[in-house]
C-alpha cells in the first residue's frame, strides 16, 4: 500500500517537473537581453524586463489581444449554451435518434482541424464569412461542439432521474427543468467547460491563420510568428511574447480554479 502511494507521488512529481522545467526555461529566456543566443537553461547576467515592452510593440499585441478577447467573449457563451441544450436534449429528453446523434458527436471528437480547415475555408468563402470575426466565431463554436455536447451529456446522465421527475410532477416544463433545476447544480461542469473553451479559443492558431487574411485582425498566438525570422530568431523576445500570450489563460484559470477543479474531479468520480 505504501509502495503504491509512493509510486503515485513519484509519477506526479515527474509530471510536474516535465511541465515546470520548460516553463521556467521560457521565463529565464524572456529575461535575457534581446538578440542573445541561448543554449539550454541559463540565468541571465542582467534581467531585461524591457523585453516584454518590446515584444508587445513589435508583435502588435494591442490589436491581436483585442481580437483574441473579442472572439473568445462570443465563442465561450455561445458554445456553452448550445452544448448545454444539446446535452440536455440527448441525456434527459432523449430526443428521437439520440443514440445516433451521440455517436455522431463522439465521432466528431476524432476529426483533427487540419483535416477540415481547407474545406471549411471554401464553405465560408461562399457565404462571405472569411476575413471576418463572425466566420471565426461560428467555426470555432462548431469545432468545439463535439466535446461540449459529450461533456454535458455525460454530466446530465449522472443526475438522479428522481430530481427531474419531481420537477415535472410540480408542473415544470422542459426549459424550466433545465434552467431552474439542472443548471444550478451543474455550475462546476459548466465552469470547467467554459474555462476549456476559453483556453482553446485563445490558443486557436491554424483556423485563424487560414480564415483571417488581415494580419491586424488575427489572434495573439498568430503574432508569435512575427518573431521567427527566415535565418535567425530573437529567442528572448519570442519567449517574452509567449508569456504575454499565455497570461490571460493563467488569469482565467486562477479566477475559476476552485470550480474548474471541482468539475474535473466530479467527472473523474462519476466517470
Amino acid at each position: 500500500m505504501r509502495g503504491g502511494v509512493s509510486f503515485r507521488y513519484g509519477v506526479l512529481v515527474l509530471l510536474a517537473v516535465m511541465v515546470l522545467v520548460p516553463f521556467i526555461g521560457i521565463v529565464l529566456a524572456a529575461l535575457h537581453p534581446p538578440g542573445s543566443q541561448l543554449n539550454g537553461l541559463s540565468i541571465p547576467d542582467r534581467w531585461s524586463w524591457e523585453n516584454f515592452t518590446l515584444a508587445w510593440e513589435r508583435g502588435n499585441m494591442t490589436a491581436l489581444m483585442r481580437s483574441s478577447l473579442l472572439i473568445a467573449v462570443f465563442v465561450v457563451p455561445l458554445s456553452v449554451v448550445l452544448a448545454t441544450l444539446a446535452g440536455y436534449g440527448l441525456a434527459i429528453l432523449r430526443v428521437w435518434g439520440h443514440r445516433t446523434l451521440s455517436f455522431g458527436f463522439v465521432m466528431g471528437l476524432t476529426l483533427p482541424i487540419e483535416l477540415i480547415v481547407v474545406a471549411l475555408y471554401f464553405n465560408l468563402r461562399e457565404v462571405g464569412l472569411t476575413n471576418s470575426y463572425i466566420g471565426i466565431i461560428l467555426a470555432e463554436a462548431a469545432l468545439f461542439m463535439p466535446f461540449g455536447v459529450y461533456w454535458m451529456q455525460t454530466h446530465f446522465s449522472n443526475v438522479p432521474e428522481e430530481l427531474v421527475e419531481a420537477a415535472r410532477i410540480d408542473g415544470a416544463r422542459d426549459l424550466i427543468v433545465l434552467a431552474r433545476v439542472l443548471v444550478p447544480i451543474s455550475w462546476p461542469a459548466i465552469t470547467t467547460l467554459s474555462v476549456l473553451y476559453f483556453m482553446w479559443s485563445w490558443n486557436q492558431f491554424m483556423l485563424v491563420l487560414v480564415m483571417m487574411q488581415d494580419p491586424d485582425r488575427r489572434t495573439a498566438p498568430s503574432g508569435l510568428g512575427l518573431f521567427v525570422g527566415e535565418h535567425t530568431t530573437d529567442i528572448p523576445l519570442l519567449a517574452a511574447a509567449c508569456l504575454i500570450v499565455i497570461a490571460p489563460i493563467v488569469v482565467v484559470y486562477l479566477l475559476f480554479q476552485r470550480s474548474f477543479v471541482s468539475g474535473i474531479t466530479q467527472g473523474a468520480i462519476k466517470g
